[in-house]
């Protein structure tokens, strides 16, 4: 019985051996690199997966904010030093100022760029003496998700570049190389493209932006002249008009000139003509 007991476990251990060897022998065979290994078979890589909701509920909201403010002032330069002052206390700036004249209305239009969190404080700073705004727009646009799929893909290509750079380091000949790089490239210009709108996004969201245009009307709704001066006036523009017209006939001498030549030809030969008709009737 002892010796039957030995015999079965050794056939037990011997069966346990065995499989095990297959078992390696398999996971060899699928993990072992092909000698055939292609380069668009390297190339076949794996966008890795993302998580948008996750990123959501992480991001914090972005926010674009902008105002066009038109109202009446009485003291206009008052009103830009005071403007100007408010943009420097909510640690702005500004990007426009320019002003002109109407017929009969001085207007000044400025463009001012404060951080966000001061939008509103800025705003309400302006609107102080204000009887009322011939405009007031207010504009709040949400750009988060635009946000969060910009900076998906950007990590998606940053993590793409990567292995595409592993690649190029392990290519085995120029081709190889080259059409690595080329693909490099077109990769490269996607992430230049996408980090450009995503830092457009994150100055519009950081800055907010104002536009404010105030003007002052005036009295200077036409000057009324004196008949002594309309005829003055009237004078002046009759010597200007005679002057006019006789500059032009300067302009004109050379066909005058042509013309006066053609009348003593035409002159001269019809007294010819006149002289020898009288010699023929003598």
């Amino acid at each position: 019985m002892k010796i039957l007991s030995i015999l079965l476990l050794g056939i037990a251990l011997a069966c346990s051996n065995g499989g095990n060897k297959e078992s390696n022998k398999l996971g060899v065979i699928t993990t072992a690199p092909s000698a055939d290994y292609e380069l668009e078979e390297s190339l076949a890589l794996e966008v890795p997966v993302i998580d948008d909701g996750a990123i959501v509920a992480q991001q914090e909201q972005k926010i674009i904010k902008n105002a066009r403010l038109s109202f009446e002032t009485k003291e206009p330069e008052a009103t830009h030093l005071r403007i100007v002052e408010l943009a420097k206390i909510h640690k702005g700036f500004i990007q426009n100022d320019n002003s002109g004249k109407s017929y009969n209305r001085l207007f000044r239009s400025m463009t001012v760029r404060v951080p966000t969190d001061q939008f509103q404080a800025f705003i309400d700073g302006v609107s102080e003496g204000v009887a009322y705004f011939d405009l007031k727009d207010i504009s709040r646009q949400d750009v988060t998700e635009e946000f969060v799929d910009l900076e998906a893909r950007l990590k998606a290509k940053r993590e793409l570049e990567k292995r595409y750079l592993e690649l190029l380091s392990k290519a085995k000949n120029v081709k190889e190389m080259l059409e690595i790089e080329r693909e490099l490239s077109n990769i490269r210009e996607e992430i230049e493209a996408k980090q450009g709108r995503l830092n457009y996004l994150e100055s519009r969201v950081s800055l907010s932006t104002i536009s404010i245009e105030f003007y002052k009307l005036t009295s200077e709704t036409g000057v009324t002249v004196s008949y002594g001066q309309k005829m003055k006036n009237a004078l002046k523009g009759g010597w200007d008009g005679v002057s006019v017209f006789f500059l032009g006939i300067l302009y004109l001498w050379p066909l005058f000139l042509l013309v006066i030549i053609v009348i003593l030809v035409i002159r001269r030969l019809l007294r010819r003509q006149k002289q020898k008709a009288q010699k023929e009737t003598s």
